[in-house]
């Protein structure tokens, strides 16, 4: 029946084919041919071709899921002999040897110089031996001299330094010697009478100084034993015939125990200084037995001071020695306190480190510190910001005061306050680095001093402040300034001869004269070339500020130098 419908089908799709093309034969028409011989034809359209397709013949049969044929990969097998280990030990990893690198190139020696302004002649140099942090040996020198536009107004300072420390498996060794040179004149100068001064003294100060140390090294061990000790000699001269030597020795022991230490600190100094009319010896013992218990955010340490004077003039003295720290905010907040007394040893050496247009023969004695008591805070305020203000009291017995010799004007004398001077002070410190390329430090002293027997603490100025900037403006170029302030202060002049010995003023034969306050500024700026030199320059007293630290002796004004630093 099918096969029947088939043949009927075809037969019929014949049939219409052969139908249109019938239909679509060109009839040709036969016209006059005119001048021009044109051909007609016409198509006659009978109707659209329409294509019939035949039903879909449909396969009524599942496909066979059995016949399914498997697929065999072909392999090719390597097999190694290897005898089988039974070791349940961990394996230990190798470390790999790391590529040998480089060393960066260690630059810490340098040289510089430079001259300006003001007669200012600059030589600077450091050497050390190299990158062995056992073992550290180097040496420092310094020239720096000026002069100004005053009569022998001229001064230079040399100095040169050697050094060196051993780090040991049990101690730390270190040694220092030093040698220092001041040559100034006395150039003082009376406004009122210029002429009193036509050929200045000229002066030159000589030390020599020898430092050994030793240090055991820290240990965990809570029941270890700390000790130190160091001895520390010096020997000091001046042009005219004074001489002066000191030896110190320092010891230092101490004894862990749980969360307390007992301890000993030890020193004797022994001194003696000369002069054409004057001869002292200044010797003192110092002994401080302790025991501090250091815990969680708190360190209190408790004991005496016990002083022993001896040589030109003997005592005993004992005060206490008291300090206190307590840590609030760890790293942020810290409160601390002290009460203690002690003898203060004076000295040539430290008196023309303060003011170096001292007279000869100038009487030296201790001064007492009989009561210190102080306290304050300290801390950071994040990273970048720290911070320190504390406030003390003092009662001194003796203390040295300069004043300005009767016969020579510009030359100083020591006296002391004799009796009990009551010092009331504050002093902070703050410190701000915005960045690696800005930082910013500031320090504040306020002192109030009520004099005992004189009528005015000689030379000591009220307020100080002081500060430094640095702005690095790129890799290469970086500012710097600084300014310091202080407040004005107070001289006594004699108007006839002081006794002699001085003990108490006269104020009969003494009037006071004003030294004025004074404001320095300074600016300077440093090139960095490449890594081997640098270039620096720098401008002081930017204000031009004539101004004095003590009566006659009025300081340099502006003056300006730079030149270059080699590093190797």
């Amino acid at each position: 029946m099918r096969f029947t419908k088939l043949i009927y089908t075809t037969l019929l799709f014949l049939t219409a084919g052969s139908l249109t093309v019938t239909a679509q034969d060109k009839k040709t028409t036969e016209k006059k041919q005119d001048e021009n011989k044109a051909v007609a034809e016409e198509i006659e359209v009978v109707r659209p071709y329409k294509p019939v397709l035949a039903e879909a013949v449909k396969l009524r049969r599942s496909p066979d899921l059995n016949d399914v044929k498997t697929y065999k990969a072909k392999f090719n097998y390597n097999l190694t002999d290897r005898k089988l280990e039974l070791n349940s030990d961990i394996n230990k990893l190798q470390a790999q040897k790391l590529a040998e690198q480089k060393e960066t190139e260690l630059i810490n020696n340098y040289v510089k110089g430079a001259f300006g302004s003001a007669g200012t002649t600059l030589g600077e140099a450091y050497i050390n031996i190299g990158r062995d942090e056992a073992l550290q040996a180097g040496a420092f020198f310094k020239h720096f001299a000026q002069k100004g536009s005053l009569n022998k107004q001229k001064s230079s300072q040399q100095q040169l330094s050697v050094f060196g420390r051993s780090i040991g498996d049990q101690v730390t060794l270190s040694g220092r010697l030093n040698y220092q040179r001041n040559g100034l004149y006395f150039y003082g100068i009376d406004p009122q009478n210029p002429t009193l001064n036509p050929n200045p003294d000229q002066q030159a100060f000589n030390f020599i100084e020898a430092e050994g140390e030793i240090v055991n090294k820290f240990n965990d061990d809570p029941d270890a034993l700390s000790y130190a000790a160091k001895l520390n000699g010096y020997v000091w001269t001046d042009k005219f015939k004074a001489r002066e030597n000191s030896i110190v020795i320092n010891g230092y022991l101490n004894k862990r125990i749980s969360s307390f230490n007992l301890g000993l600190a030890a020193s004797a100094e022994f001194g003696n200084t000369k002069d054409q009319l004057t001869s002292v010896g200044n010797n003192l013992l110092k002994l401080n037995p302790y025991i501090r218990l250091q815990a969680s955010g708190v360190k209190i340490t408790a004991g005496i001071n016990f002083v022993q004077e001896f040589g030109t003039t003997s005592a005993s003295r004992i005060f206490p020695a008291v300090t206190a720290d307590f840590t609030l905010i760890p790293d942020y907040l810290q409160i601390f306190g002290e009460l203690k007394g002690d003898v203060n040893r004076n000295s040539l050496k430290q008196l023309t480190d303060e003011n170096p247009f001292l007279n000869s023969n100038i009487n030296i004695q201790n001064s007492i510190e009989k009561l210190s008591i102080s306290g304050g805070i300290k801390g950071t305020g994040g990273p970048g910001f720290g911070y320190k203000a504390r406030f003390y009291y003092k009662t001194i017995t003796d203390m040295p005061l300069f004043v300005n010799n009767f016969t020579n004007f510009n030359k100083f004398d020591v006296i002391y306050d004799f009796g009990n001077m009551k010092l009331t002070g504050l002093e902070g410190e703050i410190s701000i680095q915005v960045s690696d390329a800005l930082k910013w430090t500031g320090k504040l002293d306020f002192e109030d001093y009520k004099p005992a027997a004189e009528s005015q603490s000689w030379f000591k100025p009220q307020l100080r402040l002081s500060s430094d900037l640095m702005y690095a403006f790129n890799k290469e170029l970086t500012f710097n300034a600084s300014v310091a302030i202080q407040d004005e202060s107070k001289a006594k002049i004699y108007v006839a001869a002081p006794a002699n010995p001085y003990r108490l003023p006269d104020m009969a034969n003494e009037r006071v004269a004003t030294v004025k306050g004074f404001v320095d500024l300074g600016i300077g700026a440093n090139y960095k070339i490449n890594n081997k030199f640098s270039a620096f320059a720098r401008v002081n007293n930017l204000l031009g500020t004539k101004y004095s630290r003590f009566l006659y002796y009025q300081t340099i004004g502006t003056n300006i130098f730079g030149g270059v630093a080699y590093s190797f």
